[in-house]
């Protein structure tokens, strides 16, 4: 009889072999954040002793916790395997998009127009990415198999159907994939997966002293890119992340664990989703579905 955990890492392996079966040009979205860091591994394992058969993607938004890239940059070297970064600013820099200014302006948006003109750079017909579909509404709603239109975009109400573990795979020139083998897996089953096969993640996940302020009741970080409202002041508290993604938005949890015990015991306890302090998330009730439909994650 297989654990739980196993059972999880048994059905994303067979989706990740699945999607180096039927698709030619495939490709690992890969932001440094657990699910990503996981969805790293789960290839690992799936082609071991083989080398990872696709490229990791990055989409930089410039605006990143450097702790991060500097992650990123040690597991690829670790995997040996390709890395292609999609930038931000050079999509900025193009006129592709244009900057947002003022308080609460984030790059976070901006990344769905870097992401898609890295797909068409690189022909990918299919991209891995680590959403679960715990972690907000608009994400319960994928496939395994997530079919892109040629624009990129998103329709959740035309999904084809999954029985018996069958995937199809089947596009139209200039159709893509978006392929999600946590789908099944919650928060909780990531930290007891990372804790079981000993996974290293960056040190932003455990408590630790940072520069933060507070907004709309959310706790985040500060950088010098960070510009701020009258009256709010940074100070230094104990926190971690619980999310990794454009520092501009990225809520954090003051917290106090410093081990992966802590983690888990915090997150079987809690009552508020991983993604409950993004600022993004927060501009509308829809706002990543919208993203979403837009060619987003």
């Amino acid at each position: 009889m297989l654990t739980h955990l196993q059972e999880l890492e048994a059905e994303a392996i067979y989706v990740i072999r699945e999607l180096a079966a039927q698709f030619e040009r495939p490709g690992l979205l890969f932001s440094g954040g657990k699910d990503s860091i996981v969805m790293a591994n789960l290839a690992r394992t799936a082609f071991y002793p083989q080398a990872i058969p696709f490229p990791f993607v990055h989409i930089d938004t410039g605006h990143n916790f450097p702790e991060t890239i500097e992650f990123r940059d040690s597991l690829v070297k670790r995997l040996g395997v390709k890395l292609i970064v999609g930038s931000v600013q050079e999509s900025i820099d193009t006129g592709r998009v244009r900057e947002e200014k003022g308080i609460g302006a984030s790059r976070n948006r901006l990344q769905t127009v870097t992401l898609i003109d890295t797909i068409r750079k690189n022909k990918f017909d299919a991209l891995l990415g680590g959403g679960r579909r715990d972690e907000e509404k608009a994400r319960a709603k994928e496939r395994f198999f997530s079919l892109r239109n040629v624009f990129s975009e998103w329709d959740p109400k035309n999904q084809r159907p999954e029985l018996f573990g069958l995937y199809n795979g089947h596009k139209d020139r200039g159709e893509h994939f978006r392929v999600f083998p946590l789908s099944n897996w919650t928060e909780l089953d990531v930290w007891q997966y990372i804790k079981e096969k000993g996974i290293d993640v960056p040190s932003l996940y455990f408590s630790h002293e940072r520069e933060v302020y507070e907004r709309d009741g959310a706790v985040l970080a500060w950088s010098p890119v960070v510009q701020l409202a009258p009256g709010e002041t940074v100070k230094k508290m104990r926190v971690r992340c619980r999310t990794v993604g454009d520092i501009t938005c990225t809520g954090l949890t003051v917290s106090d664990a410093s081990t992966l015990d802590d983690i888990i015991r915090e997150v079987a306890s809690t009552h508020v989703t991983e993604r409950g302090g993004r600022a993004d998330d927060r501009r509308s009730e829809t706002a990543m579905e919208d993203r979403k439909k837009a060619g987003y994650f």
